[in-house]
């Protein structure tokens, strides 16, 4: 399966149940596997012809931004529809972590697939 990767991009973002994570930012890291539209692109070498890397990491910062997620499961799956929807994904395999979040843990996250 072809696929664009972004790795660790970092986001701030109010996520959490608690009363501090509401008022307070946290980075998150945010893994991507997004399928590609198709193979078009290997012959034409054009951005046109597969995913924006650059705008899909503005769109996600800007929907990090855009208000208070209780959960990263529900951030994820708004990144993943966001793929799947505006930039025309077949599929995205979406990782949202929270990091230092628990004593001794490098970060805490869920991860979730969506198709098309």
């Amino acid at each position: 399966m072809d696929a664009i990767l972004i790795r660790d991009l970092r986001v701030e973002a109010l996520i959490g149940i608690h009363k501090r994570e509401q008022h307070v930012a946290q980075t998150l890291s945010i893994d991507l596997d997004i399928g590609l539209p198709g193979t078009t692109v290997f012959k034409s070498d054009k951005i046109a012809d597969t995913i924006d890397y650059e705008q899909v990491a503005l769109r996600i910062r800007d929907l990090a931004a855009s208000g208070h997620f209780r959960l990263a499961e529900t951030l994820a799956e708004r990144i993943a529809r966001l793929l799947l929807e505006e930039f025309g994904a077949p599929w995205a395999k979406v990782n949202v972590a929270k990091i230092g979040i628990l004593p001794n843990a490098k970060f805490v996250g869920v991860t979730i697939e969506r198709k098309r």
